[in-house]
């Protein structure tokens, strides 16, 4: 059957949040997500927000006394913009952790392919790489199910993977009040140490 024939069977998207798509995946993260994470660890030195957007984790990171070097390769009123994170090549002098909610797919690196699971694995690969030079922390926030992908998942155990912590609740990313539609994926923040210990398992918290 011709696919433009109308009859044809469609091609659906298995989460559509009805909600059209924010330019370079921007989406402001609720201030308890972040909160969530620092409940359960401590960060060394200063932290690195590499996709800070409009500030929203950098702010509660400051409000818990860390000192914040913020970036985004946008202009959205906060931090330094124009930094392409894929080109950096190494963490900002004094930091030694990094902390941010990467883009799903809509990077520029990654022009059309949205939401493309390549483009998360490659985000994955570079912020490890300069966790592993800087001899830091890095904590991502991910959906709960992108962790169980074959090659996340072998990306992750070759790292040193120190917690994944499980948000009890779901983000709802726009607030549109009687309309807000409610949330439809689970997320978790996956924790990588160069401090802990070699062959030790990660360890599996809820927030």
């Amino acid at each position: 059957m011709d696919a433009t024939d109308p009859a044809a069977p469609r091609a659906r998207m298995i989460h559509y949040s009805g909600y059209l798509r924010e330019a370079r995946d921007f989406y402001a993260t609720p201030a308890w997500v972040t909160e969530r994470l620092l409940d359960h660890i401590r960060l060394r030195g200063t932290v690195w927000e590499p996709c800070c957007g409009d500030g929203a984790m950098a702010r509660v990171l400051q409000a818990r006394g860390y000192a914040v070097v913020a970036s985004d390769i946008a202009d959205r009123g906060f931090g330094t913009p124009g930094m392409d994170f894929l080109t950096a090549t190494a963490f900002p002098a004094g930091c030694g952790a990094m902390v941010t909610n990467p883009p799903y797919g809509e990077a520029d690196a990654m022009a059309g392919k949205p939401r493309s699971s390549s483009a998360m694995q490659r985000f994955l690969r570079h912020a490890l790489a300069l966790t592993k030079a800087a001899d830091g922390q890095l904590a991502l926030l991910v959906r709960l199910q992108w962790i169980a992908g074959q090659r996340a998942a072998a990306i992750m155990s070759a790292a040193p993977f120190a917690k994944v912590i499980v948000l009890r609740d779901r983000i709802t990313w726009f607030d549109r009040g009687a309309e807000t539609k409610r949330a439809q994926h689970h997320h978790a923040w996956v924790v990588f140490d160069h401090h802990h210990p070699p062959g030790t398992p990660p360890a599996m918290l809820y927030g």
